[in-house]
């Protein structure tokens, strides 16, 4: 019984966890849509927003990291950090620059369905960068997503070009980002968690948005003798930023990565259905046909992503139990030998 309790409450905290996760990734999404959308908080101004985010976020990090020691920091030395970390942020300032700005032109409910071409975007430059190896099953499989992109696109009621193009860039950029983590990072034996990462990536991103910053909305500001920075709107939502950072460590550290991309396919849906419903977004039957044929896509990549990894871990654990074999039919042999002279001496 003890044992079955135990099931139940593990099953009961993956589930919350799942829960926490999918809700405050849903409320960032939406709170950001409220400040920058112009028919709203009306607030356009992204990489102010982006910047105020990763203020906040670098110095909680610092507090947990350096100041309460509740996360070990990463050994790194300064050469590591310039030719690793510091091109990683660059990458992720500009992904979050661009995906904020979308929200000003696109609808959140579209702006789901075009971050469903993710899995595209990391298999090709995966396989571009050699760290991916070229599958016609695989690629037929991005083709069909990238297919029910763009049924959705045909189908958006308020198709804006703009938008999409900086929707795409942002998943381009993000999706290069994940792979040089493979190539930078992860290959040296450096493991970042989402608290690790804010601590060491955050910082670098402040610095590369106050270039364009300072270029492209500090005059705007500065000119706009209304603005007064509201920190109840802009305090709450950073903490929330910050809170879904936590919210991955402890979905991925407690679950697995694997959940995080199922628990990502019903916070869309009902993105999809909060943004037609409460936000009034039209969503027309295009739209949805095209996202439902990607989400097919993009469910069975990720069931094949599970299967190798299955595969993986099978194969892994049958040669450690043949190299087990090995070693204790070495020992059997020595001490038979060891036997044999013993009683030869004798």
């Amino acid at each position: 019984m003890a044992v079955s309790d135990g099931v139940v409450k593990k099953i009961i905290l993956s589930y919350t966890y799942v829960a926490i996760w999918i809700f405050l990734s849903f409320t960032v999404i939406v709170y950001n849509k409220y400040i920058l959308d112009r028919k709203m908080y009306n607030w356009p101004y992204p990489i102010s927003l982006t910047m105020i985010h990763m203020a906040f976020c670098s110095s909680l990090a610092y507090i947990l990291v350096r100041v309460l020691k509740l996360v070990e920091p990463v050994s790194m030395s300064r050469d590591l950090y310039l030719r690793s970390v510091v091109p990683i942020g660059a990458l992720y300032s500009l992904s979050l620059w661009f995906s904020n700005s979308a929200y000003i032109y696109l609808s959140v409910s579209f702006i789901q369905m075009l971050k469903a071409l993710m899995p595209v975007a990391v298999y090709s430059i995966g396989v571009l960068f050699k760290k991916e190896g070229f599958k016609n099953e695989t690629m037929a499989n991005m083709l069909s997503i990238s297919f029910g992109v763009a049924i959705a696109a045909y189908g958006e009621a308020k198709f804006d070009t703009w938008g999409v193009s900086l929707q795409l860039m942002a998943v381009a950029f993000e999706a290069t980002r994940l792979v040089l983590i493979q190539i930078l990072l992860n290959s040296k034996g450096i493991s970042l968690n989402p608290i690790t990462s804010l601590y060491y990536i955050a910082p670098c991103c402040l610095v590369f948005l106050s270039v364009p910053w300072l270029i492209m909305e500090y005059p705007s500001l500065r000119d706009n003798s209304s603005f007064h920075l509201d920190f109840v709107i802009f305090g709450t939502n950073s903490f929330c930023a910050f809170a879904l950072n936590l919210a991955v460590f402890l979905l991925v550290g407690k679950t697995s990565a694997l959940t995080m991309n199922v628990a990502g396919v019903v916070k869309d849906w009902l993105l999809i259905a909060f943004s037609w419903s409460v936000i009034k977004d039209t969503v027309t039957p295009v739209n949805l046909i095209g996202y439902g044929l990607a989400f097919l896509g993009v469910a069975y990549y990720n069931h094949s992503k599970l299967q190798a990894l299955k595969a993986s871990e099978a194969q892994k654990k049958a040669q450690q139990a043949d190299e087990e074999a090995g070693r204790l039919l070495e020992e059997r042999e020595g001490e038979s030998g060891n036997g044999r002279k013993s009683d030869n001496q004798s």
